[in-house]
């Protein structure tokens, strides 16, 4: 298989690099790394509090010759305070302030979430509290349509800031709403997916409106325990189906995961600071499943979903506010 997805007239690397969760005091040297090795697709967004050093990750590894700007695939993506159409550029060129660029690849609504709007100049990022010093800290719904937004996204494609916009977290019935007001379609799809997790319904309707999907947690559980939103037993490495899929193409449990991910046809963005796991993760493109275990690894489908703001959003943040049904 293409180590590339087609996306509208261009083409995405289907392994990206996940920048959630990597802390600020290493998140450059493990960028500049990760390109180094032969990473072109980085994944970031306003709310992983550390484009600014991812910035210069991408800064030291074109200074030294790695890559030139235009060989990657830079992702980020709108925060919910921002869904307001004259905020939508404001967040937009935070973004490329601080990741040091002149224009994204893709451009992707966070949530199908609108939040009471923050200044930059008041708290950055603004993450989900609207006040955390007030006496009871919690969001704060905005009635901002999701219209609105992807309209203000797509002025940004039409001045050059970004090349391609999409969407994260949607339903099929936001898909299909979207679809039908949107002047410049969606190119790309990010949601959550894994063996746990197959979304297979959710792909096709993407399939069909000609939107290319990328999956983020594609190892399923891992980034999810130390938050207590999943448990130690749900590890997807000890499946038994997964295990004897690695024995048998001699490589690890994770590359089986990832290596699923990406013969369905997605992008996926695995997240990892460790310089062996980088190289590990990157290497999916000599070997293949075969049908009957790409079959029964999607056969571990139980519909589990690690990142539900249904569920973290009442425990964390004072307000319950499910999307999926």
């Amino acid at each position: 298989m293409e180590n590339a997805i087609r996306v509208g007239d261009t083409k995405m690397p289907s392994v990206g690099l996940g920048l959630w969760k990597i802390g600020r005091e290493q998140v450059a040297n493990v960028v500049r790394r990760a390109i180094e090795i032969g990473y072109r697709h980085l994944d970031s967004a306003a709310d992983y509090a550390n484009e600014r050093e991812v910035g210069q990750g991408i800064k030291q590894a074109l200074d030294a010759g790695l890559c030139k700007r235009e060989d990657l695939w830079i992702t980020s993506k709108l925060w919910n305070t921002f869904h307001g159409a004259e905020h939508v550029e404001q967040a937009c060129d935070k973004t490329l302030q601080d990741l040091g660029v002149d224009y994204l690849d893709l451009y992707l609504i966070h949530f199908p979430i609108s939040l009471e709007y923050v200044p930059i100049a008041t708290r950055y990022p603004p993450e989900w509290i609207f006040d955390p010093k007030a006496q009871q800290p919690e969001m704060k719904i905005a009635p901002v349509p999701l219209s609105e937004t992807w309209r203000a996204m797509e002025a940004l494609v039409e001045k050059g800031k970004v090349r391609q916009i999409g969407v994260c977290n949607y339903s099929s019935g936001l898909l299909h709403d979207l679809m039908a007001y949107a002047k410049i379609k969606p190119a790309v799809l990010q949601v959550e997916s894994h063996p746990y997790l197959t979304q297979e319904r959710l792909l096709r309707l993407a399939a069909d409106y000609e939107i290319a999907v990328t999956t983020f947690s594609p190892l399923g559980s891992l980034s999810y325990i130390a938050l207590d939103m999943a448990r130690e037993e749900e590890s997807l490495l000890e499946q038994p189906v997964v295990v004897a899929a690695a024995a048998r193409v001699k490589r690890s449990p994770a590359q089986v995961l990832l290596r699923w991910g990406v013969q369905r046809g997605t992008a996926i963005i695995p997240k990892t600071s460790r310089v062996e796991r980088l190289q590990e993760n990157l290497a999916l493109f000599d070997f293949t499943l075969t049908t009957q275990e790409m079959e029964a690894i999607s056969a571990l489908n139980c519909n589990r979903r690690f990142n539900d703001p249904g569920l973290f959003c009442e425990l964390a943040f004072g307000k319950f506010y499910p999307i999926y049904d």
